[in-house]
C-alpha cells in the first residue's frame, strides 16, 4: 500500500506546474530597482538578477536584503546591443567577447562585486542578452553553475526558460497582444509540467536609455494586476524562487 500511495505520490508530483517569475536588469537604474521591488512586494515578482557593474547596484542589494523573499541571481553584464534606424549598434562593450581570457577574467570579477554586494552567492545566473550562450561565455558560466549548484538559464534541465513576456518584436515594435493580463495568462495556460522560469523587465520610470523602456512601465502593471496571481491559482501554478528551488532539490534529496 505504502508504494502505490507513493506511485501515485510521484505521478502527481510529476504534473505539477511551478512557476519562478524572474526581473532582469536589478541595479541598472533605480528605476527599474522601484519596479522590481513593487513586481515583488505587490505581484508575482519573486527572483531578480542583479547587474553589478551599475552606480544603482547597491541601492539594488540593500532593497534585497530589505525583502529577503526575493531570491537575487546575478546578471553577467558584457556589453549591450541597441536597434536604430534598422541595425543593431552597440550601445555599451565591457569587453571583446570572444576572448575566453578576458571574459572568464570579468566574470570571475563580476561574481566577486555580487558576493560583495550581496553578502552570499547567487541563487542563479543568466546575462544581459543571452551572452552566455555564446561561446566562450557559455562554457565558463556551465563551469560556474556547476561549481555553485544553482541554474544557468536555459542550460539546467531542472528549470525550463520562456522569454515570451517580452513586449518587443525584432525591429522595435511594442508587441501590446504581448504585454497584457490577457497575454500573460495565455502563457501560464500553455505552461509545461515542472518548473519553468518566466524572465520580465519592469520599471517603475523611465530612467536609463535602452531599447526596451516604455514597456517595462507596462509590465510592472501587468505583474501587479491581481487578475495575474488569481489566474495562477485557478490553472494551479505554485509561485517558486530560485531559492525555493534550491530548498526542494534538498528535501527531495533527503527525503
Amino acid at each position: 500500500m505504502a508504494g502505490s500511495e507513493n506511485r501515485v505520490h510521484s505521478e502527481a508530483t510529476s504534473r505539477a506546474k511551478y512557476l519562478i517569475v524572474n526581473a532582469d536588469d536589478f541595479g541598472q537604474s533605480r528605476g527599474i530597482n522601484r519596479g522590481i521591488i513593487t513586481a515583488h512586494r505587490d505581484g508575482i515578482v519573486t527572483s531578480a538578477s542583479l547587474m553589478v557593474r551599475w552606480p544603482a547596484a547597491a541601492e539594488a542589494a540593500a532593497d534585497a536584503r530589505r525583502h529577503p523573499s526575493l531570491s537575487v541571481g546575478l546578471h553577467i553584464d558584457l556589453g549591450e546591443q541597441i536597434l536604430r534606424s534598422g541595425e543593431w549598434l552597440s550601445l555599451y562593450s565591457v569587453l571583446p567577447v570572444h576572448n575566453e581570457s578576458t571574459v572568464r577574467e570579468e566574470i570571475s570579477r563580476q561574481l566577486g562585486m555580487f558576493d560583495r554586494l550581496v553578502g552570499h552567492a547567487p541563487t542563479h545566473l543568466d546575462s544581459h542578452q543571452h551572452v552566455h550562450l555564446r561561446e566562450p561565455a557559455r562554457v565558463i558560466l556551465v563551469e560556474i553553475a556547476a561549481r555553485l549548484g544553482v541554474p544557468l538559464r536555459n542550460c539546467s534541465p531542472e528549470v525550463s526558460y520562456c522569454g515570451s513576456f517580452y513586449g518587443q518584436a525584432d525591429d522595435g515594435t511594442t508587441l501590446r497582444d504581448v504585454i497584457s493580463v490577457d497575454g500573460l495568462i495565455r502563457i501560464f495556460e500553455t505552461l509545461p509540467a515542472g518548473c519553468t522560469e518566466l524572465a520580465c523587465h519592469p520599471a517603475a520610470e523611465c530612467d536609463l536609455e535602452t531599447l526596451y523602456s516604455q514597456e517595462r512601465l507596462e509590465e510592472l502593471k501587468i505583474l501587479c494586476d491581481p487578475r495575474a496571481r488569481a489566474a495562477l491559482t485557478a490553472a494551479g501554478i505554485g509561485l517558486r524562487s530560485f531559492a525555493n528551488l534550491a530548498h526542494d532539490n534538498e528535501r527531495s534529496v533527503s527525503g
